[in-house]
């Protein structure tokens, strides 16, 4: 159950991002204006890369309390890289 759990983590916003490209490439030309901005999220950030694509809109772009959202995706993102080395911090000795 654990194994599941964690490659759903690891898989799902990646998954979700790249469905979603494929179902609206428009959106995703016009928030991100070249292709390595989300080729680079999906595989460095895709929580703030899902967050920013799901907060975008047309004419203004993130504003607000917007940005306090991708806040909480980039933890996200970094609390991913950063939990699995916390975690096995007792295994090589």
């Amino acid at each position: 159950m654990c194994c599941f759990f964690t490659s759903l983590v690891l898989l799902g916003p990646r998954l979700a991002l790249v469905i979603w490209w494929f179902i609206r490439p428009i959106r995703f030309a016009t928030a991100f204006g070249s292709l390595i901005w989300p080729i680079a999220g999906i595989i460095f950030l895709p929580w703030t890369t899902l967050t920013y694509a799901i907060l975008w809109k047309p004419i203004v772009g993130v504003v607000g309390l917007d940005w306090i959202f991708l806040a909480i995706a980039l933890i996200a993102d970094f609390a991913s890289y950063g939990g699995g080395a916390y975690g096995n911090r007792d295994r090589f000795r």
